[in-house]
């Protein structure tokens, strides 16, 4: 298992973690490039898979995640949000390829402490990911074994949607669950969001107890460069 930055993992600095799906996939390697340039330590990879998401979107796989890996070195931290429908039978293959974190859709997983045992035995973080319906009175029983809870802010794979405020309660909820976790000696499980995340309400999530959020458009677009829009993200959390 490689050894991520400290603060990408640790302490409540929040940190931003692009989407590269609104990229240029022919100049992906380049995109992630300039990412790191402007100081991004934590990349977000989705995996779809044709048949999970609403819009049957297919992305990428194992492959070209191996392909990145290889590209940015050991000392980048890599998740892969999986919006697949056999994560079970395939988790591996991520691992495999080099991410950090693997994170499934506890919708799409019939047996979640199983998966969180595989990844840990494979020397991987094990996250969770929620639709913004689901009632998180599913996830609780799992937080002391998961690296990470990851809730979406918008239904995955649904498109013309606006960011979703109302998934305010479910992360208060949850920072109070893992901050109670922490000062009792257990897990640091990490807060993270993603859907509609941009400079007008990082401000807000952070607040809300997020220690990671998911950027997409905001960061990855014709009106500036990543550096430029993460310095425009930065400047409403300082």
């Amino acid at each position: 298992m490689r050894t991520p930055t400290p603060s990408a993992i640790t302490g409540k600095q929040l940190q931003i973690c692009p989407s590269i799906l609104t990229a240029d996939f022919c100049r992906i390697g380049e995109v992630v490039d300039e990412a790191i340039d402007a100081g991004i330590e934590w990349i977000h990879l989705d995996v779809m898979d044709g048949n999970w998401v609403v819009n049957k979107t297919i992305t990428f796989g194992p492959a070209i995640i191996s392909s990145i890996r290889e590209r940015v070195g050991p000392n980048i931290f890599l998740d892969c949000h999986l919006m697949i429908t056999n994560a079970e039978d395939t988790w591996d293959q991520y691992v495999d390829a080099g991410v950090d974190l693997v994170i499934a859709h506890i919708e799409a997983v019939e047996d979640f402490p199983k998966l969180i045992q595989n990844l840990h035995g494979a020397g991987c973080q094990a996250g969770l990911v929620y639709n913004p319906s689901t009632p998180i009175d599913e996830i609780i029983p799992l937080l002391p074994e998961l690296d990470l809870v990851l809730t979406m802010s918008v239904v995955p794979g649904k498109g013309g949607q606006s960011f979703m405020p109302e998934v305010e309660e479910n992360i208060r909820t949850l920072r109070s669950l893992v901050d109670d976790q922490i000062s009792n000696g257990g897990r640091a499980t990490k807060l993270m969001i993603d859907g509609g995340i941009k400079s007008h309400n990082i401000a807000l999530v952070r607040e809300w107890g997020i220690e990671a959020a998911v950027v997409g458009s905001g960061l990855i677009n014709d009106k500036g460069s990543i550096a430029n829009n993460l310095h425009e993200i930065n400047s409403q959390i300082q």
